[in-house]
């Protein structure tokens, strides 16, 4: 069964195949049945190696499929490993992909680029299961600059919108910084261990000291690739405008798979940053800051998009606490309680804007509960989720990290529950203003109001359905159960496990801050409803009076501003004197110049020809004179 993994990326990779090169003579209802057929036969195979792994998790297994790059010493496989980490991100991209491909068929429909997209979406998966199936960093890497890639064509799909392409290249660009830290830290795996492969580069480490510089830097390297691609300060702004691209985008990306690819990357690489406490201790603090920073930013959006977006942020920002704490576990539990109730959110949005037909602004929706009661249940349930109410998923996986941050660092803690009680009150802010109230949308709008086709909301209530359950995988010890994320993933984090410092607190006092939360959070949601729906205020105007507090946070701290100034700008001035000078002056007039010292050289030279038989004959005789004086001499 194990050896069937291959072909778990394999039918992505040929649905994108058949659907790219066959966009144009495919029907519609064809292309996204074999787009989303190749990823439902892939979470099933991902499904029977996960109970094949869960017989047995200790054990890991390595599937070769040839010998890739051979270079003097350097050797690199395209080969697998099946473990239990590996097997939960494999069901977590293939499960939520294949609903976003279900929910694509009904959103994308009328698109005139409908093929097309469903190709972008299976070379997506395809990478991003490459990402988290390889043995070895060079794999990782193919896969980690893949989704790269596939995020560049999916954001600007409607590239006849210049925003939507500028938001494309801003992805792009954003992610190649933090990929040359990525590949500078594969460099330095490779000249300390002499390989790239996960389990000789592991088993090596194992024998260092804490703290070795070394380490220290391999773990910072590699973290600068995780905050490129999972959106942390300072790299996070191309995030939020990944919104140009159509919803299902938005979910793909946000929920299960390219930002949670930093998260697998640490995680993948533990037992090194558990021996870089310097560096554990950076993760964490970017974590908790960027978790605060983004739900700040989220209070005061008014795009239904922007604010989910600004929530994943945030989101991610709790895993990478999770991470630099050591709490590896509970940063995996939450990538999978997130990618439950962040792809319904996203979905249940794209549901919003289809009934609205195009609006985003959650300033000109409201009443929307009685005429789209599905769409209306599904994200109720997304945001208690996020919000962190008992019993649903995020409770949990965001109760474990809370509890981790108390035992290491108070302050962090009190950062993350506030963060927690931002989350609260800006999504329900979210749910409030687009659901409850009068309509103030257009009348033309109001009269085309209806509850989306079965293929959007059906997604919708799979993962409702999850993001209500999914956290009982994790339940806290306090309860007296058994944690089965925990005991499944030992095996992975064993080694590191054994290395850290113990942090654990009473059950009293878990009980004591479980407590705390929800009070906060209830009284959090108290606030939002009195403020949105019983005084029924909204969100001031475009151009509004502000307060100064309040004008800074509408405008994201001004840090994309920040960054045009000292960053585009000067690289734009540089770039415009190297045009002028280097380009245009040294470089064309050197082209220039070698053309018309050409032209003039055969101008000269074409007159030694002059078609007099006398001439040619005197040539000639001198030419043999000076040849034997040259003998001679």
């Amino acid at each position: 069964m194990i050896k069937l993994v291959a072909l778990v990326p394999l039918f992505p990779l040929l649905g994108f195949t058949i659907t790219g090169l066959f966009s144009k003579s495919l029907s519609k209802s064809t292309a996204s049945t074999i787009a989303g057929g190749s990823v439902l036969l892939s979470f099933i195979i991902s499904l029977l190696l996960f109970f094949q792994v869960n017989q047995n998790p200790e054990v890991s297994h390595t599937v070769k499929l040839f010998d890739w790059i051979y270079a003097g010493k350097f050797s690199a496989d395209l080969a697998f490993l099946i473990d239990p980490l590996s097997s939960i991100f494999l069901l977590v991209i293939t499960g939520v992909g294949f609903l976003i491909h279900v929910y694509s068929a009904g959103y994308m429909h009328d698109d005139e680029g409908h093929n097309k997209f469903f190709s972008y979406l299976n070379l997506f998966v395809f990478f991003m299961l490459l990402l988290v199936l390889g043995n070895n960093y060079i794999v990782m890497f193919i896969g980690w600059e893949g989704v790269g890639l596939c995020s560049y064509l999916l954001i600007g799909f409607w590239f006849k919108n210049t925003d939507y392409n500028n938001a494309g290249k801003k992805a792009f660009i954003v992610n190649r910084i933090g990929d040359l830290g990525f590949l500078l830290g594969v460099f330095l795996i490779y000249v300390t261990f002499g390989s790239v492969t996960y389990t000789d580069v592991f088993s090596q480490a194992k024998f260092y000291t804490s703290d070795e510089s070394v380490l220290v830097f391999i773990t910072l390297l590699l973290f600068v690739g995780a905050t490129g691609k999972s959106a942390q300060i300072p790299l996070y702004t191309w995030l939020p405008d990944a919104m140009a691209g159509p919803t299902p985008v938005s979910a793909l990306i946000h929920a299960a798979t390219m930002v949670t690819a930093g998260i697998y990357m640490v995680a993948r690489s533990n037992i090194l940053y558990t021996l870089a406490p310097t560096t554990m201790h950076i993760v964490a603090l970017v974590g908790v800051i960027t978790a605060v920073f983004a739900a700040s930013i989220g209070l005061l959006q008014n795009d239904i998009k922007k604010v989910l977006a600004y929530s994943t942020v945030s989101q991610l920002g709790y895993m990478f606490l999770a991470l630099g704490m050591g709490a590896y576990t509970a940063a995996v539990f939450h990538v999978v309680t997130h990618a439950f109730f962040k792809a319904l959110l996203f979905l249940g949005a794209g549901s919003v804007i289809h009934a609205m037909g195009g609006e985003q602004d959650i300033r000109k929706m409201g009443g929307l509960k009685s005429h789209l009661p599905t769409t209306y249940l599904t994200f109720l349930i997304g945001t208690i989720a996020i919000a962190g109410l008992p019993p649903l998923s995020g409770f949990f996986s965001k109760d474990e990290i809370l509890a981790a941050a108390f035992a290491h660092n108070k302050i962090f803690w009190l950062l993350g529950v506030a963060g927690s009680a931002l989350t609260a009150f800006y999504m329900f802010r979210l749910l409030f203003l687009t659901f409850f109230g009068k309509f103030r949308g257009t009348h033309h709008q109001e009269q085309h109001l209806h509850e989306s086709p079965k293929s959007i909301t059906i997604p919708l209530v799979v993962l409702a359905v999850l993001s209500a359950i999914g956290g009982f995988i994790g339940i806290p010890e306090a309860f007296h159960a058994k944690h089965l994320l925990k005991s499944f993933l030992s095996p992975v984090f064993a080694d590191s496990d054994l290395r850290m410092l113990p942090a654990e607190i009473s059950h009293a006092t878990e009980y004591s801050l479980m407590a705390l939360t929800i009070v906060i959070a209830v009284v959090v949601i108290l606030l939002a409803r009195n403020k949105y729906v019983t005084k029924q205020e909204l969100p001031l105007a475009d151009g509004a009076t502000m307060t100064p507090i309040a004008k800074l946070i509408s405008h994201k701290y001004y840090v994309d501003e920040l960054y045009n100034y000292i960053i585009v700008v000067p690289l734009r001035w540089v770039g415009q004197i190297f045009h002028s000078l280097v380009d245009t002056q040294i470089i064309d007039g050197l082209v220039n110049f070698t053309g018309k010292a050409v032209v003039w050289t055969s101008g000269e030279a074409r007159k030694i020809q002059t078609g007099r038989i006398g001439y040619y004959v005197f040539v000639m005789v001198l030419s043999i004179v000076l040849l034997l004086l040259y003998i001679s001499n």
